[in-house]
């Protein structure tokens, strides 16, 4: 039994050693999704910022040609 375990015990070791290491890996990953995550809301966020500017100057711009009478009907 003995030589079984002198076998099996430093795989074992080193089966633990991997996975925490892939561990590790793993939270990295993790941190990383969650700061793209927050990354990618503010863009979203400006994106949203810059069309309602859009939207406003279009506006504008409409009112400004039928002021002046530039639109075609």
């Amino acid at each position: 039994m003995s030589e079984v375990t002198d076998l099996v015990l430093p795989i074992l070791q080193r089966m633990q050693a991997q996975m925490n290491a892939m561990e590790r890996k793993l939270d990295i990953v993790v941190d990383d999704v969650q700061l793209m995550k927050v990354r990618m809301t503010s863009m979203e966020e400006a994106m949203a910022g810059f069309n309602r500017r859009m939207d406003n100057m279009e506006i504008r711009i409409a009112r400004i040609e039928r002021r002046l009478d530039l639109t075609d009907a």
